[in-house]
Formats: C-alpha cells, sequence, structure tokens
C-alpha cells in the first residue's frame, strides 16, 4: 500500500478476531511506532504488550478499580468491564514516559507518544491488520497504572488493540478541508 493512501484512508477497525499478527509484522509496525517525531531522540514512550489469558489477568485488573469506585457493581456490569479486554487478540498498552529535560517540554513528549501511536495505527492499516486507540476511564485510574507498574512520570495514553478485522471496512466520506486550514494573516 502506499503511504498517502494509507494516510487519506485510515480507519479504526472496532471489531477485531483472529491471531495475534505473526512476529515480523509486528516488528514492521514497532518500527513504524520509533519513527515518530521525536525531540532530542527521548523515545518518550513505552507499549506493553498484553496477549493470550493475560488479556484476562488485565480484565481482572479493570474490575478490581472498578470495585474500588464501586462497590455495588452487578455482575452485568463485571462481566462488561472484564469483557473489554477481550476486544482483540492483542492490546498493547500506549504508555507516555515524560523526561526532564531543558528543550523538550511535556507536552511535546506527549505529543511525541501519540504520534507513535498513530503510527502504529498506519502501520497495521498499510499491513491490512485491524487496529483501534481506545481510551476510556480504567487508562487513567490508579489501580491501573499501578498494577501495570507504572512509574510517577508515566501516564497511559490509551490501549491499541490489534487484530484481523471483523466485518466490512467502513467507507470514509470525503472531508473539506478548507475548514480547518486557512492562511495567516487573514486575507479580505
Amino acid at each position: 500500500m502506499e503511504a498517502i493512501d494509507a494516510l487519506k484512508n485510515r480507519t479504526s477497525s472496532p471489531r477485531l478476531t483472529g491471531d495475534t499478527p505473526n512476529k515480523i509484522a509486528l516488528e514492521t509496525i514497532f518500527q513504524a511506532a520509533m519513527r515518530a517525531p521525536d525531540h532530542a531522540q527521548l523515545r518518550p514512550w513505552r507499549f506493553l504488550l498484553v496477549e493470550g489469558g493475560d488479556r484476562q489477568k488485565l480484565g481482572d485488573l479493570f474490575v478490581k478499580a472498578k470495585r474500588e469506585d464501586n462497590s455495588l457493581l452487578t455482575e452485568a456490569e463485571i462481566e462488561k468491564t472484564r469483557n473489554k479486554t477481550l476486544r482483540g487478540p492483542l492490546i498493547l498498552v500506549a504508555i507516555v514516559s515524560v523526561q526532564a529535560h531543558p528543550k523538550v517540554p511535556e507536552i511535546e513528549q506527549v505529543l511525541s507518544a501519540g504520534a507513535a501511536i498513530q503510527n502504529i495505527l498506519l502501520a497495521a492499516y498499510a499491513l491490512d491488520i485491524g487496529a483501534i486507540w481506545r481510551t476510556g476511564s480504567m487508562a487513567f485510574h490508579p489501580t491501573v497504572k499501578s498494577g501495570l507498574g507504572l512509574t510517577s512520570n508515566e501516564k497511559i495514553a490509551g490501549f491499541v488493540y490489534i487484530g484481523d478485522r471483523q466485518g466490512k471496512e467502513r467507507q470514509l466520506t470525503p472531508m473539506d478541508s478548507q475548514r480547518y486550514f486557512e492562511s495567516w494573516p487573514k486575507k479580505l
């Protein structure tokens, strides 16, 4: 697939199935992440790979966090929370690892990590692998952050689910870029 085609046509795949992509495909995806814009080459990100039975362990961690917030969860709410981690065969927990640096502020490092995630999504799409970036309340819960071993300078940017697309790819409608790009100063 041509790079411009991937950039213009990438869609998220909310329904995923199948197996974890093979090691060659994953390494290609990981290498794409490493090429994200990154002032001072800090690599202010890291990713945890969660697959197989470990997805259930992550689901249990989500349930533990939810129960801390609401001890009266119904069985249906518990199952819904636990099953979120089964949305795809592979989950990449995207972690922003901010580092003190005199020339690279925190916002720039967070954006760099976001660019690495976007590169993952683009590479997966180019390889005909489904992917979706989800966040949700579990990304911000202290119990989840602790259970995943995050340090005090780290935040979860989201959960990237990867697998085979289930169903048809969503058809995109052309977007009017003129609403979002304008000359400055404004021409009268």
